[in-house]
């Protein structure tokens, strides 16, 4: 009788142990596990409330999404729009009209709205808390390398590395409204972007998940990272957050209302209301406003186009790559987790891309039929930049 035996030269896998959600409760356990950083008190309590009424009042004529998925047409289950910073250079604001066109799922949308007043006063709070971290970090040689500021932007002259020149916004109702795991598309904003997303109105929690690279799956796996976002948060997503994790807002079983401390600005109220209205409504709403900055080296008029004759997207190779020489290796290495920076204590992933690529996405708004055209971004050929640093060989 034969018996039949694993060949020794083939080890069985070890399956891998699935984790359990971590809850980050402070900006501290954000930035010890995430490669982004939280801000609980971002504007003054009556800019936050303020923009909150106004972009509620604005959400009731947002748009619930639409786009082909395989073979069925999907909505979003929540309510969205898009909004562009109108600027002195009218080749900028066409470039970013033409850009905006496309923000959606590859979907052609109608011309976007220009910031509204109290979206650029929480612009000049925003802008100079993402620069003042952004400063604070080793950034990645494929960052934009940024302009010269004033010393009115600045305070002291140095660089502008980010401006909040678009938002997408989106008004999420109830406890079930929600967004299902994803990362923004790269095509006008580059590679390793940030971005800068703000919370207004109810709490919601702010799910990421790491896309574990190829390499290591069979000796660890994704955990998944719990944020709570109350109202006047800012949730900074760092450079390579978009390479290496998704992110969602999950549905939840139960919700707290919110209640404004301030009323709705006299302008958004009825006449026959303003007298009456003191104090301000609960509300179910959650209004989440991403702030982006479109680079100038990724405008529109540089996107290659598929064989569609539709704008391709940039996406990052988020399965294969591989970690800074710089960075500390062999503790945690081969385990269930991924290294730790024996310095602060901080996550250690592999955080560098070693590709991109442009692809065709007309399938999204095209019955779910596309060309399947893609190619690997070269930034030397494609006349990118400047940069942070050099060029790696791989994008070149």
């Amino acid at each position: 009788m034969t018996l039949l035996q694993h060949s020794p030269s083939k080890r069985a896998k070890k399956p891998t142990t699935r984790l359990s959600p971590l809850i980050l409760g402070t900006p501290a356990l954000v930035v010890q596990h995430t490669p982004c950083t939280l801000d609980l008190s971002i504007l003054p309590p009556e800019l936050a409330c303020r923009l909150f009424h106004t972009m509620l009042h604005e959400s009731r004529d947002w748009q619930r999404n639409k786009w082909w998925l395989f073979d069925r047409v999907v909505e979003s289950p929540h309510r969205t729009s898009f909004y562009t910073r109108r600027s002195s250079n009218q080749a900028e604001d066409e470039n970013m009209q033409q850009a905006a066109q496309y923000w959606y799922n590859g979907r052609r949308t109608e011309p976007p709205a220009a910031f509204l007043p109290a979206m650029e006063e929480a612009c000049m709070h925003i802008e100079r808390v993402v620069n003042r971290e952004m400063r604070k970090r080793k950034r990645f040689p494929l960052e934009w390398g940024g302009e010269p500021g004033t010393q009115e932007e600045t305070g002291s002259g140095e660089k502008i590395l980010w401006r909040a020149n678009v938002a997408a916004a989106n008004c999420y109702e109830g406890a079930k409204e929600s967004v299902g795991f994803h990362s923004d598309q790269l095509t006008y904003l580059g590679p390793y972007a940030t971005i800068a997303s703000l919370s207004l109105g109810t709490s919601r929690t702010f799910r990421l998940r790491e896309v574990v690279p190829t390499d290591e799956r069979e000796t660890r796996s994704a955990r998944t990272y719990d944020i709570p976002l109350p109202h006047n948060s800012l949730i900074i997503m760092h450079a390579s957050t978009q390479e290496t994790f998704k992110h969602s807002v999950p549905p939840q079983s139960v919700i707290d209302l919110f209640h404004p401390p301030f009323p709705p600005p006299p302008d958004l109220s009825a006449p026959d209301e303003r007298e009456q209205r003191s104090t301000a409504s609960p509300s179910n709403c959650r209004i989440n406003m991403t702030f982006r900055f479109y680079r100038p080296d990724f405008r529109a008029q540089t996107t290659p186009r598929c064989n569609c004759g539709a704008p391709c997207i940039l996406r990052p190779d988020m399965k294969n790559r591989y970690r800074e020489p710089s960075q500390t290796s062999g503790h945690g290495e081969g385990s269930n987790h991924v290294t730790l920076d024996q310095g602060t204590g901080h996550t250690l992933r592999k955080n560098m891309v070693d590709k991109y690529w442009w692809t065709c996405y007309a399938g999204a708004q095209n019955d779910g039929k596309g060309c399947g055209f893609w190619k690997v971004m070269d930034v030397v050929a494609e006349g990118r930049g400047p940069f942070v640093g050099s060029v790696p060989r791989s994008s070149s």
